[in-house]
Formats: structure tokens, sequence, C-alpha cells
């Protein structure tokens, strides 16, 4: 996943994540960043982060807004709640933020540098240099305002940040991962994510080196004050515009709030189904016989497993993983709290005993994103709006709840909507 390219349109949302969401983001996100880490290792984990689609995904599964740009400051803010009280023991640390967080990051690289004995001081001026490109090398109309480093004991790191451009109302993420790079000004980034605007100023294109060498040429030789006259010139005689750069893969999120099946590739969905139901009553037998916990979570859990387990050709549907969870403003439906609670519950449980060399909660989380992976080349099931049907009418019965507050009964809701015609 190193040095991949890509973009895609993250449409601006306004709000604030609620608290009740908020904390559990946190208790989800940081257990299962150790599930990959407990598998996989650290430096795992970081490319995943760099991963833009893989990034979309793990927000989608934690019951954010699943296309919006507002997963990039939730999932930074929750890492960094989530990871840091367990930084001694990961080798993990999260630093910056969204606007004056993310100008104390180069103090918080000096100061962890300083404790676990990196150079905090060398990473403090990686964060300005990123920064600086993404802002002033890369002139897309994005304006930057959120920053988030993420790096490990050894002073490995990913960088993981986010301009906006008010007038189109989208935002444009930027991932950047330590690992294979070689110059901070040549095709540096693992991935830039965020809508075409148009013609780009990208001097950080490998193509580009003419052009970064020609400018210092022509800074040397001729000095600022003849550049401006001669620029002034061209611009009078009406020169031709440059070739438009061409575009890279990207990731298209779209403007919709509402899940749809052209968001979704139903057959995985259907095999994430079919192997919780397969797989949930052999691996989780114990598990199920807890009141509360049942084949609903096992659901749930099938899809936060992939985002554990997944390989990078899986997460280009991210719509998909709200499907465990829900989304704030109920879409596809509320936040169902108590498989969500359940969900954390079992995760935490996996991982403290994965810990103490006992492999069988995990192993079975495992196995179950082995099984979905197996099945949907066949299994068949219910459309996507039979599924997000059956949500609403149990989403009172699961704690739904969304930022309108909780969900009543579906005849409570029916009247409700009567009285209002």
């Amino acid at each position: 996943m190193a040095q991949r390219s890509g973009s895609a349109d993250l449409p601006l949302h306004g709000g604030r994540v609620p608290k009740w969401l908020g904390e559990r983001m946190t208790r989800l996100g940081a257990v299962m960043c150790e599930a990959v880490i407990h598998h996989y290792g650290r430096d795992e984990l970081l490319r995943r982060l760099a991963h833009p689609f893989w990034f979309q995904s793990f927000g989608s599964v934690m019951g954010m807004d699943w296309h919006s740009s507002g997963i990039t400051t939730s999932v930074i803010g929750a890492l960094k709640r989530g990871l840091t009280p367990l930084s001694g023991e990961l080798g993990i640390h999260v630093c910056g933020g969204r606007g004056a967080h993310s100008r104390r990051t180069p103090h918080e690289l000096t100061a962890i540098g300083e404790r676990i004995g990196f150079d905090g001081a060398r990473l403090a001026t990686v964060s300005r240099l990123v920064a600086k490109v993404d802002s002033a090398a890369v002139q897309d109309g994005f304006d930057l305002y959120l920053h988030g480093f993420i790096v490990t004991d050894d002073g490995d790191w990913v960088v993981v940040q986010q301009g906006m451009n008010g007038d189109s109302k989208v935002a444009r993420r930027y991932h950047w991962l330590s690992e294979g790079l070689k110059s901070f000004v040549d095709q540096p980034h693992a991935a830039i994510e965020g809508a075409n605007q148009g013609e780009i100023v990208n001097l950080t294109d490998h193509r580009a080196e003419a052009s970064r060498q020609g400018q210092l040429s022509l800074l040397q030789d001729l000095g600022p004050d003849r550049i401006l006259r001669e620029f002034a010139a061209l611009d009078a005689d009406g020169a031709a515009p440059a070739p438009a750069q061409p575009l890279l893969p990207h990731l298209v999120m779209p403007a919709h709030h509402d899940v749809r099946e052209s968001d979704i590739v139903m057959r995985r969905l259907h095999g994430n189904m079919a192997a919780a139901a397969e797989r949930g009553p052999e691996d989780f037998s114990d598990l199920l016989l807890v009141p509360g916990v049942g084949a609903r979570t096992v659901r749930a859990l099938a899809l936060v497993a992939e985002v554990v387990h997944g390989a990078p050709c899986r997460f280009s549907d991210p719509g998909r993983f709200s499907i465990a969870h829900g989304g704030k403003d109920r879409h596809p439906f509320p936040v169902p709290l108590k498989v969500y609670d359940e969900t954390i519950g079992v995760m935490k449980s996996a991982v403290r005993k994965a810990k103490l060399g006992r492999e069988e909660e995990i192993g079975a989380l495992k196995r179950l994103d082995d099984q979905s992976r197996q099945v949907e080349k066949y299994v068949t099931g219910p459309s996507l709006k039979e599924i997000v049907a059956g949500e609403f009418d149990q989403s009172h019965l699961l704690g739904g709840r969304s930022v309108f507050g909780w969900e009543p009964p579906p005849d409570q809701a029916a009247g409700a909507q009567g009285k209002k015609a």
C-alpha cells in the first residue's frame, strides 16, 4: 500500500460529533488499532492509515457519516484520545488535529522525541515541510485546516491532513507515509484524496522535475523582479494555457447522504451477512449465550473484522461498512448503541485475551473475515432497501440513536409523521 496515489470527492459537512458517539468511536477505534498491531504490527497500521479507501471505511464502521469530510476530523480525534493512554504499551503516538491542535504538532513531536528517544526536532521539521508542500507546492484550491501526525517509537510515521474549498463545498484529504519516501518534493504522497477542481499546480509530481529546476534557474539568473516582468508580458500576450495534468485514479464520494445500492458492492455485503450467520453460532457459541449479544452483533463484527484484516481492494465501497453501526444522521439508519457497545465489548475481550496468549476469540474474528470472502462468491441476500428497512424496524429495540434523538418504535414514528401532515 506504500506510495499509492488517488483522489476522491469528500462533501463538506457541518456540525459536531455528539458526545455519545465520540466516546464510542474512541473506544472502538483504539481497540481495532490494537487488533491490527497484534496481528500485523505497527508498520501495517501506518500503511492502512495512509490508504484513503481504508481510512474512509474505518470511519464508516465507527458510525460517522460514511461519505463526508467529517470522517477525517473525527477519526484523527478518536485515535488521539484512544491511543494516547496506550502509547507506552503500543509504541504509537498521535499528534496534531484540527485548527490550533495542528499548529502544536511540532511541539508535541519534540516532546515525545525527548521522552522516547527518536529525533523529535527532525520530525517537527518534517511536519512543517509536509504542511508547506500541501499548501504551497500543491496549489489545488484547498486551504489546509487539519494536520494529524502519527509516529511510532521507531520514528516511522504517517501524516493525514485535509483542506477545504469553501466555494465548491468539497474537502481534499492528503496522506503521507514515511515508508519508501525518498523526497518531499518528488511524488511523495501515499495518496491524495479529493475532487478534481480543474487545473492543478502540482510541483511535487515527478513530471514537474524540469519545472522545479527551471524555476530555481530563473530565480538565480534573473532575480524575482525580472521574473515578474516576464510573467506580466506573457499574460498580456495571452499565452496558451498549459495542458491539463492527467487525472489520478480516484474514489468518488457522492453528495447524497443516503446509502444506495450503487454505493455498495452487494455481493461483499451478502458475504459479510452470510459469514455471520454461518460462522457466528460455531465460533461465538459462548458469546451468544451472554444476554443481549446475538446475531446482529456478530453481523457488525463481520464488518469490523474486515477492516482489521481485509486487503486494500476490499475498501472501494466505504458505504458498506456503515451497515455495521449506522450513522449519526440516520443514514443508513440510526446508530444501534446496544450493538455498538457489544461490538466494543467483544473486541476488547478478544484483544485482552490475545495479549495473554489466548487467541480463541481474536482467531474467531479472523475466521469470520475469511468466511466472508469465501461465501460471497455464491451467496445472495436481501436488497439494501430491505436491509435498511429491517434496521429501522428494530432500531428502537437496539438503542437506536442519532443527532435527532432516540429512535421511537415504528408506530410512534408513523403517528408523529401523521400529526405533522
